[in-house]
């Protein structure tokens, strides 16, 4: 299949699939209220899709890579951030 939009990658509709589960647990009663780590959650999660959507918008391989990167740093901080969600309501 030929990639011709961002939303026909797979790692973005993954990443989009991530943002949504994270949205939906941080509505919960544990985590809606704190603000801050709600907030931090959120935008890594939004940050993974939206690198992968402006990277594939970029002008060359290299810069569609480095934005690659910067998704999956963003994944990597999202679950860093549900450790601490995890320890908070265990």
């Amino acid at each position: 299949m030929k990639i011709e939009r961002f939303e026909d990658i797979e790692a973005w509709q993954l990443a989009r699939e991530l943002a949504r589960k994270v949205y939906r647990l941080t509505k919960k009663p544990g985590l809606a209220k704190d603000y801050g780590l709600k907030r931090q959650i959120q935008d890594a999660a939004g940050s993974s899709m939206h690198n992968i959507a402006e990277g594939f918008d970029s002008e060359t391989s290299g810069e569609f890579i480095r934005f690659l990167r910067y998704a999956k740093r963003s994944c990597t901080e999202v679950r860093s951030e549900l450790y601490v969600a995890l320890d908070l309501t265990t």
